[in-house]
């Protein structure tokens, strides 16, 4: 997690939770291949589900505070959604969370050739992720997962 994603969750969080609602993660990203300004997405969660009002709420909420902050310097939009059936997975605690669920994971660079695994998710053995798919177990270097999702199954 860069400084920044990492001062951006710190704030979404001081936000979110007071609300009531359980901060999944955030995301900030370049649009429009550099030049369109960058989306800041936070996902939130609840017991029983985000509807549309919550998103809002939150939205306006935390919309006040990055105002006050100013902790991007450049454009950017902001989105407040539900994690989804797809649900992005942000470290540690959440793969223990989900483990025995499957989930798509790529790496920052290369392993083994590739960047791109899909399995279930087996625990966290000191700084790497266990995947079991294809037939065997992969370690998955923590700091190497770029992104991480869940797989739905139906």
């Amino acid at each position: 997690m860069t400084p920044t994603v990492h001062n951006l969750t710190e704030l979404a969080r001081s936000v979110v939770e007071p609300m009531g609602y359980e901060l999944v993660g955030v995301e900030h990203a370049r649009q429009g291949g550099g030049h369109g300004g960058s989306v800041l997405r936070v996902f939130i969660d609840a017991e029983g589900g985000i509807t549309l009002d919550d998103c809002a709420a939150v939205s306006h909420q935390l919309s006040g505070v990055l105002d006050v902050e100013d902790p991007i310097p450049d454009h950017y939009d902001l989105e407040v959604s539900s994690p989804g059936l797809d649900r992005p997975l942000f470290g540690v605690d959440h793969y223990e969370r989900f483990r025995g669920r499957r989930a798509k994971v790529r790496l920052a660079g290369k392993l083994d050739g590739r960047r791109n695994f899909e399995g279930r998710l087996a625990g966290v053995d000191g700084n790497s992720l266990r995947l079991e798919g294809e037939g065997k177990t992969f370690q998955l270097p923590l700091a190497a997962i770029e992104s991480a999702r869940l797989v739905p199954e139906f």
